[in-house]
C-alpha cells in the first residue's frame, strides 16, 4: 500500500496595510480602526467610526495630493471624504483581489 503525504496547506497570511499604503484605486476593506501613535488624539477612533469607516465596509483612495504630506481623498459607501496622512494611518486595510472579466 502506497501513502503519500500531502505538504500542508499553509495558513492564509493576514496582509493587511494602513490606508495610506494603498494604491491609487485600488479596492480595499476595512479591518480595524486604531491610534496610530500615542500623539493621536483619543477622540479619533470615534471621528472616523461616524464617518464610515467600520471593519467590513469597502473603501478606495480616489486621489492624492500634489505635495508628499498632502490630504488623500477616500471613497467609502457613498461618500468621500479627504483625510490627512495621520488620520488615514489609524486604518488597517486588507487589498481585495481584482474581479476576473
Amino acid at each position: 500500500m502506497l501513502t503519500t503525504s500531502r505538504p500542508p496547506i499553509p495558513a492564509p497570511v493576514s496582509a493587511d496595510m494602513r490606508l495610506t499604503d494603498l494604491q491609487l484605486g485600488t479596492r480595499a476593506r476595512v479591518v480595524s480602526v486604531t491610534a496610530a501613535d500615542a500623539a493621536a488624539p483619543a477622540e479619533l477612533g470615534r471621528r472616523l467610526a461616524e464617518l464610515g469607516f467600520l471593519p467590513g465596509e469597502a473603501v478606495r483612495i480616489v486621489a492624492r495630493g500634489l505635495m508628499a504630506r498632502a490630504p488623500i481623498a477616500v471613497r467609502i459607501g457613498t461618500g468621500t471624504f479627504a483625510l490627512r496622512l495621520f488620520e488615514a494611518a489609524c486604518i488597517r486595510v486588507c487589498p481585495e483581489l481584482p474581479q476576473p472579466a
